[in-house]
């Protein structure tokens, strides 16, 4: 490696560490107290940072939470497409594409359901909000790709049902009527829809 490039290595490790201090104090903070409770400054104190340099990294706390969700997202999603291969049956294939979601949203109710806020009314530009979105794109392909088995819908079809599912599973988790309820019960709430909305086409 040439001299003159070392350094650069060096400021991107450098940052490396940073961010990963920053995403591991928001995170404890986070999981032990709620977003709404946690300032910034807690956050950047715990990861032995400046405030100022915490904003280089994020513009908010919005932020920081879509980057501490969007990785237990995404190991949830990963769990559940694993699952979903090895089950015949459709909606028990979609649901256990789901259940993981699910249960990572309601790991800590508020932050879950701020994190579908910031979802939906975010800056699509900022990086970690173009990562949920991609999130849940990769959902809806998963899900589409059970309901596209054997070729009895096509795939446009698969798809916008797909996006449906999708919609309902992200209502029953925001839904401020189910925030006391446990995870089994927000799950056979989107069961018992999604169960409905298969049997319209005859894939159940």
């Amino acid at each position: 490696m040439p001299p003159a490039s070392q350094p650069v290595g060096r400021r991107e490790r450098n940052k490396q560490e940073k961010l990963d201090r920053i995403t591991a104090a928001a995170r404890e903070l986070f999981d032990t107290r709620g977003v709404d409770e946690v300032t910034t400054q807690e956050i950047a104190d715990k990861a032995d940072i400046g405030a100022g340099t915490l904003f280089l990294y994020v513009k908010s706390k919005g932020e920081l939470l879509l980057l501490v969700q969007n990785a237990t997202y995404a190991d949830a999603l990963s769990r559940g497409r694993s699952a979903a291969e090895g089950i015949p049956d459709l909606l028990d294939a979609v649901m256990a594409i789901i259940r993981p979601v699910v249960e990572c949203n309601r790991k800590q109710v508020d932050n879950g359901r701020t994190y579908l806020r910031e979802i939906v009314f975010g800056d699509p530009q900022e990086p970690h909000h173009g990562e949920a979105l991609a999130l849940t794109v990769q959902t809806e392909e998963a899900v589409a790709d059970v309901l596209g088995r054997g070729g009895r819908v096509n795939p446009d079809d698969a798809a916008t049902l797909a996006h449906i599912v999708s919609a309902i599973m992200f209502v029953s988790m925001a839904a401020t009527i189910n925030i006391a309820n446990p995870v089994d019960v927000v799950v056979q709430e989107i069961r018992d829809q999604v169960r409905v909305l298969l049997a319209g086409p005859g894939l159940l």
